[in-house]
């Protein structure tokens, strides 16, 4: 059975992220969360019976990764990628944020460049710093016109020639900015990394998540040669709406790469997966497709519904039209305030809770991330809210 995707489905007092942080994030409860990146659409039937059949059996006790959990997710990407993904490559691990601290542990020393697409998922910078790295901007170049992001591959090239430079971590599709990368694009970024012996983390995890009226994602691995040092980073957790239940997995074709990433988990006991997570990923691979391509179809009617709206309703606010996620990048910045204005202006005036765009880098000040995986009804609210908020500011300068 395919979800109702306008059916809401109450997550408050679940201990959710989303909804139950709102008072410790925001300040007040009464915000309409459409912040952190998960979805609040009942994940596939397929991946909850999957839950209830495992939960039957009483004893939860440690637990192996079976072989039939690699064969969903290679004929998983093998159906809907075109990519051939070869058993021996594929290493499990708890997340795909923990790899992007593992990937900085494994390919850099410390001190040593790890470059970064600002603006961008904000994790990307906290697992350089944390891990004692350095951070190297290669800021994404934004059409005005448009509203879209292209990478700026010459200052690539720069970042990509310094001494110090390690590993580049390339968010595909992007997040916040929507942007499924063009494969020119992305064999240009092949060619620098190649150059100058660069690792390229790959964090791949919306890759499934492409709108219809959109080119397809080309995963990075599927046009890379056997000289060139890709680790993939996938997981259903956002396709299917499952990121609580925490396993991912790295496609690692370079066994010297592979063994340096194992030795990092292995130094920290990771991954340590529990039964519910394996039932989980294996059914979303096996059995999500046709709950994913209703999602994408019903995301799209939002997107467009997002757009349109704003357009009409919300002077001195702009929106792009991204290609993948279910994330959208309010350009707010003719409303003429700071950072912190903007945030009080989404919040306190408003009631409105969405992520600032200042914490993807100083190149998001001025812009929010909008969540759209939610009932058409939210964003509607959504809307309604800012547009009231926007009348009120205005009447307040006229008076």
């Amino acid at each position: 059975m395919v979800a109702d995707f306008d059916q809401p489905v109450r997550r408050e007092k679940t201990c959710s992220v989303k909804f139950d942080a709102r008072k410790a994030v925001f300040g007040r409860e009464d915000v309409i969360p459409v912040w952190v990146a998960d979805m609040d659409f009942a994940a596939p039937q397929a991946v909850t019976e999957a839950l209830k059949a495992r939960a039957e059996h009483p004893v939860y006790g440690y637990t192996l990764f079976p072989e039939s959990l690699y064969q969903a997710m290679i004929d998983w990407f093998a159906s809907r990628h075109g990519w051939s993904v070869e058993r021996d490559h594929i290493l499990m691990a708890p997340g795909v944020v923990p790899s992007l601290h593992a990937a900085c542990m494994a390919y850099a020393e410390p001190g040593e460049g790890v470059i970064i697409q600002p603006p961008v998922y904000p994790p990307f910078f906290s697992s350089v710093r944390q891990t004692g790295r350095e951070v190297i901007e290669n800021p994404l170049v934004l059409d005005e016109s448009t509203g879209q992001y292209r990478m700026d591959l010459a200052h690539l090239e720069q970042c990509a020639a310094r001494e110090d430079a390690r590993i580049l971590m390339l968010c595909s599709p992007h997040n916040p900015a929507g942007r499924v990368w063009p494969q020119g694009e992305l064999e240009a970024v092949l060619a620098i990394a190649r150059k100058h012996q660069l690792v390229i983390l790959s964090d791949e995890i919306h890759c499934d998540l492409v709108f219809p009226d959109k080119p397809a994602h080309t995963m990075l691995a599927s046009i890379a040669g056997p000289e060139d040092a890709i680790v993939t980073a996938v997981a259903p957790s956002k396709s299917f709406n499952m990121p609580g239940l925490g396993l991912s997995a790295l496609v690692i074709p370079n066994p010297q790469l592979r063994k340096a990433m194992k030795q990092v988990f292995d130094s920290m006991h990771l991954p340590q997966c529990n039964p519910f997570s394996i039932a989980g990923f294996e059914a979303g691979y096996r059995e999500g497709g046709e709950w994913l391509d209703a999602l994408m179809v019903y995301l799209q009617r939002n997107r467009d519904f997002v757009r349109e709206q704003v357009a009409a309703r919300l002077p001195g606010i702009q929106v792009s039209e991204p290609e993948g996620t279910y994330l959208m990048w309010l350009d707010c910045r003719e409303l003429g305030l700071d950072d912190a204005g903007l945030k009080h202006f989404f919040v306190q005036e408003a009631g409105v809770g969405m992520n600032p765009g200042v914490s993807f880098g100083t190149q998001g000040s001025g812009f929010m991330r909008l969540n759209i995986g939610c009932p058409g009804a939210v964003l509607e609210e959504v809307i309604g809210r800012l547009e009231n908020a926007l009348s009120r500011r205005d009447a307040g300068r006229a008076g």
